[in-house]
């Protein structure tokens, strides 16, 4: 990044994460990531813009892997309960995720 012009120190990465500063919103730091993430340059500042296929696919398998961490705990926890509980259980999230709009990695 440095090479780039937009060196990253830890503190300016973890505020690109937290979108806590207007450090979160440089154009120029905001095409360089997208650039070396391999990723269109301008996808970081076009919220209008489709998400890469690559970029959805790891989403997707984020959303996967947070939600069998989920199921797992869960398992680990109910330990007991009848099945036919679970299953209601398993509704009630299902519902939930489907309310908040399916397949959103934050709404997990």
């Amino acid at each position: 990044m440095s090479q780039r012009g937009t060196p990253l120190s830890r503190s300016r990465w973890a505020y690109m994460r937290s979108g806590d500063s207007s450090l979160a919103t440089d154009a120029a730091l905001l095409r360089n990531l997208a650039e070396f993430f391999g990723v269109d340059r301008d996808y970081l500042l076009d919220e209008a813009g489709e998400i890469p296929r690559l970029v959805d696919a790891q989403l997707e398998l984020l959303r996967a892997l947070r939600e069998s961490r989920v199921r797992n705990f869960a398992a680990r926890q109910l330990q007991g309960i009848s099945p036919e509980t679970l299953e209601k259980l398993r509704q009630v999230i299902d519902d939930r995720k489907k309310q908040k709009g399916g397949n959103g990695v934050a709404g997990l």
